[in-house]
């Protein structure tokens, strides 16, 4: 009986994908004389894209042999008949077809994906049951030992998941925006660049997102390698802030530092992700138009670098938990951050033998967060 059911659901996707392309070709056909070939080839790869994305590949690739039919015989000269007349529509029509198939398998490879994405999602949310059900039976010291290897393990999966279907979509993208650029292409217009700069961008941020991930999973265990070398200290913020541009916004950023600082022995690239976490942190939780201050000095045989911001500030007893993976501050408007940047830039300064900490502003209300770095030496 389940497979007759399934046969009979697996039929219907199909003839609804049928019916939705003679849908389509209905209505542009009532509209032949004021579009062209090429608004006729978007619209129907627009249908293919919402048939994969709904039906499965199957009925995608079913609808873009039968679109391609129907592009023949209703559009391209001579109208009422598949033959072609003239030899450049072939090229026409096989770009057409080539597109609409591939963007059509690239839709349903993604609904996939987040079909794969969400299974995984409920097994961590049932895992995670499962580990509160044994924090409350086990001992306080063997649960949170339980607790730190499980999370270990479970960032390291979702990890995993997410740069793998990451890195086809952007190569696809990427692929796809190369086509844009092209002198025969269905996809040369304007609405459609932008989707798929949309798309790259949002790429970008879940990479971003997928890096912190990696970096903190490699300071949890213990896998951080510093690769030390004589860095000024003006350098390592220029290159912090340059990144951060986008995130201070409207926002003034005012660099402090002595006249002469001596070089420090650190890896630029970690010292430079921990200003960036720094800079981030106080991006989030300062009012636009407020300054964020940015200061060095050398306090005996350490560096010390501190980002100050004109936010609400964090509570004494908060100060030290901020610190702690995936724990976000509420400052009145809701959580921001996904808790990762000030566990970031504590293990990058612990790496380098240094502390990090939170105290009051100099002037007026806000957050500072400050931290040292040896110096180092010709031994070192």
């Amino acid at each position: 009986m389940r497979r007759v059911f399934a046969t009979f659901k697996k039929t219907l996707r199909y003839l609804q994908a049928a019916l939705s392309v003679m849908a389509v070709t209905a209505m542009l056909v009532l509209f032949r004389v004021q579009i062209n070939a090429t608004t006729v080839a978007l619209t129907m790869t627009l249908a293919i894209l919402f048939i994969a994305t709904f039906m499965g590949s199957g009925p995608a690739f079913f609808a873009s042999v039968l679109a391609m039919l129907c592009f023949n015989y209703f559009f391209l000269p001579p109208v009422g008949t598949l033959t072609i007349a003239d030899p450049q529509n072939w090229i026409a029509l096989f770009v057409f077809f080539i597109v609409s198939l591939t963007a059509g398998q690239l839709s349903a490879h993604a609904r996939r994906r987040t079909e794969e994405a969400e299974a995984g999602r409920r097994e961590v949310e049932r895992l995670y049951r499962e580990l509160q059900e044994a924090f409350e039976r086990a001992s306080q010291a063997e649960a949170l030992r339980r607790s730190e290897k499980l999370k270990s393990a479970l960032l390291d999966a979702v990890t995993h998941d997410i740069r793998t279907p990451l890195t086809s979509i952007k190569a696809s993208v990427t692929t796809l925006l190369e086509g844009c650029a092209g002198k025969i292409s269905a996809f040369d217009g304007k609405m459609e660049r932008e989707m798929l700069l949309v798309i790259d961008e949002e790429c970008d941020r879940l990479n971003r997102y997928t890096e912190k991930l990696l970096e903190l999973a490699r300071i949890e265990a213990g896998e951080l390698r510093l690769h030390r070398r004589w860095e000024a200290v003006d350098e390592l913020i220029d290159a912090a802030l340059k990144r951060a541009e986008p995130l201070v916004g409207e926002r003034k950023v005012e660099v402090i530092l002595p006249e002469e600082l001596p070089v420090i022995l650190v890896d630029s690239h970690a010292v430079s992700e921990a200003i960036y976490s720094l800079l981030d942190n106080a991006a989030k939780y300062s009012p636009r138009g407020s300054t964020i201050r940015i200061e060095a000095r050398c306090v005996g045989e350490e560096m010390e670098i501190a980002v100050e911001d004109e936010g609400s500030g964090i509570p004494i007893e908060l100060r030290e938990r901020v610190f702690d993976k995936f724990f976000r501050a509420d400052d009145g408007a809701g959580e921001k951050g996904v808790g990762m940047g000030l566990a970031i830039a504590r293990g990058i300064v612990e790496a380098h033998g240094g502390r990090i900490w939170i105290e009051d502003p100099k002037v007026g209300q806000g957050t500072r967060i400050a931290f040292t770095l040896p110096i180092g030496d010709d031994g070192a």
